[in-house]
């Protein structure tokens, strides 16, 4: 059976390039952008785009309504479908200029990719995500035996995930020469670390226990002391593989590279919550356990900018849109406290006028 054409593989090609090059694309971004191509391909059975109309976009949304993913076996979720038909509406708005292709595409039958105004309101509704607590979190670090290198680093690293709230890539790519213990603070410059948009970030560890805190510490401090790491070294290393008595392949210790995706990293978080019987959070779950105790503690809107741009968020309306959910128990105890609070500000009008002014 057919599972690709030619003359699409060509096209797409350029486009890919021109995402990449001049509307400057991530990979990841481009990654997405392939796969949504790809599904429309599989239904057309990979006829040329140049086949391309209205009956195709109707027929194809269709489709999209009707099909399952494939690890969850459920309907594809409408914010799936929508970054697909998006994604195909730029990709067919760009070959409608295309030599070979101006002919073929119309612009009017592309307007017929889209979906109602009710569907993309709930495509866009944000979604309540389970995240971690911090006593959860505390269980899983204080938990994690610490008799080798590597179960220090992995300790280590979860913990560094807490103190900081940074994105696994960043992470994974951190080197020595970018942690100050003196200042507790982290460089995330990107000219060596991989951070959102290629964004220079200052970090300072969060205040969420000074037993965190001495747990990464005293990681900086074996790596620099005892494995003799250079400034350059990675802060979170990858394992080192060897040979044991029975010629098998086995952990040998930590190597002085890093890792190269955050498959490991991952690994670890999973790990360390299912051996206290917990569900497994992903690292980047971690940044709404965050947001939220900085929702708590924090007492002045000054106070949550600085908690906002240490994760990273040069606007505090991203922080409060992205990951400030209030969950209904949360909310309950909320609303119920106000009755008492009648002399008192309220913190959070006073955060939300704050980014309304300087907005």
């Amino acid at each position: 059976m057919t599972n690709y054409n030619p003359e699409n593989e060509r096209i797409k090609k350029a486009y890919f390039i021109y995402l990449k090059e001049a509307d400057q694309k991530s990979n990841t971004t481009i990654n997405g952008i392939r796969k949504a191509i790809l599904r429309l391909e599989e239904y057309t059975k990979f006829k040329s785009f140049k086949t391309f109309n209205k009956e195709q976009a109707i027929a194809f949304k269709k489709h999209l309504k009707s099909k399952t993913g494939e690890r969850s076996g459920t309907p594809l979720a409408k914010a799936t479908i929508l970054s697909t038909i998006n994604a195909l509406k730029s990709f067919f708005g760009w070959l409608r200029f295309q030599a070979g292709y101006k002919t073929s595409i119309k612009v009017l039958e592309i307007d017929y990719l889209n979906m109602s105004e009710k569907e993309i309101r709930a495509a866009k509704a944000p979604k309540r995500k389970s995240f971690p607590s911090i006593e959860q979190i505390r269980k899983v670090i204080f938990s994690m035996p610490i008799s080798s290198d590597i179960e220090k680093r992995d300790r280590a690293l979860i913990a560094f995930t807490f103190l900081t709230g940074m994105r696994d890539s960043a992470i994974i790519s951190l080197q020595l020469k970018h942690i100050d213990l003196s200042r507790e603070y982290v460089n995330q410059n990107p000219n060596d670390v991989k951070t959102k948009f290629s964004k220079q970030i200052d970090t300072f560890l969060l205040p969420v226990g000074d037993d965190i805190k001495a747990i990464f510490r005293d990681w900086v401090i074996f790596l620099k002391e005892t494995l003799l790491f250079d400034m350059n070294g990675p802060l979170f290393p990858q394992t080192r593989l060897g040979q044991d008595k029975t010629m098998s392949f086995a952990p040998m210790g930590l190597d002085t590279k890093p890792w190269s995706t955050a498959s490991s990293m991952r690994g670890i978080f999973k790990k360390g919550f299912e051996n206290v019987g917990l569900p497994y959070f992903t690292p980047h779950l971690f940044r709404h356990t965050l947001v939220h105790l900085g929702e708590e503690i924090c007492t002045t809107p000054e106070e949550f900018k600085a908690w906002s741009q240490n994760l990273g968020h040069e606007n505090t309306l991203t922080t409060f849109n992205s990951y400030g959910y209030v969950d209904h128990h949360r909310q309950g105890d909320l609303i119920k406290g106000l009755g008492n609070k009648k002399n008192e500000e309220n913190k959070i009008d006073a955060i939300y006028a704050h980014i309304l002014q300087n907005k």
